[in-house]
């Protein structure tokens, strides 16, 4: 039984698969239920729900002086890492389409080798090897270091993957009408394939983010480790502590994804009204009628 909409990549289930997705459901919900019965219990036996470890949460001075800070250190790691990696990411995604073979070898080895090494120990090595080098590397570069080559690499993958998911006929139009290679790459390839791969490279950006708390090993101010090092050292709360900062986290990354479900509405919506040109006169005419 196949779906009626063109966009159905799968067959709807009959009455026999709804039956069974539904009776899955409901157990799975179940075993959930049962999993948080059991954990809620448990912290209660241990005391964890008590108000007196809770309360610290509803004090101004604990956001202001404790958390806000690591989530401000947090933020700020991620964006210069982000902005980098994108940069890091732009630049070896091309560089491994040269045409140059002394261009394209190196580039692929450097995306594969730092795609391949975790984080954690690129952000050791920063620290401790810059500290071996006789340089002064603070936690925050290192932190820094390790997020932009990691997450750089992969998003040159991604570029790389969005540049030869544009068709060929793109690029022999640039190249008919006179555009010489680099400007292909630049007015035409990139900006459709970025377009096209902008929730992956959100996705991307997300992972940059949570991989932030790795900077608590190299004891990192950030978000992390004020929940799990400051405010427990102030209170001992630990438990408490760690669920709040938790939902900090998750807070951050639904609003990343909220961004990336938007920009992917709106790529589509751009592409739609330029695959159209009927859609595309109406939406320049509302544009005009809003400027008058």
């Amino acid at each position: 039984m196949t779906g009626r909409g063109a966009g159905v990549l799968y067959d709807v289930p009959g009455p026999r698969a709804r039956l069974r997705n539904n009776v899955l459901t409901l157990a799975s919900g179940v075993v959930l239920l049962l999993v948080a019965y059991f954990v809620w219990t448990k912290f209660d036996e241990k005391g964890q729900w008590d108000g007196k470890l809770w309360q610290p949460f509803l004090r101004a001075e604990t956001w202001t002086e404790l958390i806000l800070p690591g989530l401000l250190n947090t933020l700020t790691a991620a964006a210069v890492a982000a902005v980098l990696a994108l940069l890091f990411g732009a630049a070896f995604g091309i560089a491994r389409l040269s045409d140059h073979r002394w261009v394209r070898i190196p580039a692929a080895v450097v995306v594969e080798a730092f795609r391949a090494v975790p984080v954690l120990m690129l952000i050791f090595f920063a620290q401790y090897g810059g500290s071996l080098a006789g340089l002064v590397v603070t936690e925050f570069a290192a932190v820094v270091f390790g997020l932009t080559v990691y997450n750089g690499s992969v998003l040159a993958e991604i570029v790389r993957a969005g540049i030869l998911a544009v068709p060929r006929g793109q690029a022999e139009a640039g190249s008919a009408i006179g555009l010489r290679k680099n400007q292909v790459m630049r007015l035409i390839l990139l900006p459709q394939a970025v377009t096209a791969m902008m929730p992956a490279i959100i996705s991307q950006l997300v992972v940059l983010l949570k991989d932030t708390a790795l900077g608590f090993v190299v004891a990192y101010a950030d978000l992390l480790n004020a929940g799990a090092r400051v405010v427990p050292a102030n209170y001992a709360n630990l438990i408490p502590s760690v669920i709040v900062i938790a939902a900090v986290y998750i807070a951050i990354n639904l609003a990343l994804g909220y961004l990336a479900t938007w920009l992917e509405r709106r790529s589509r919506h751009s592409r739609k009204i330029t695959a159209d040109p009927a859609a595309a006169e109406v939406a320049a005419g509302g544009e005009v009628a809003l400027m008058s």
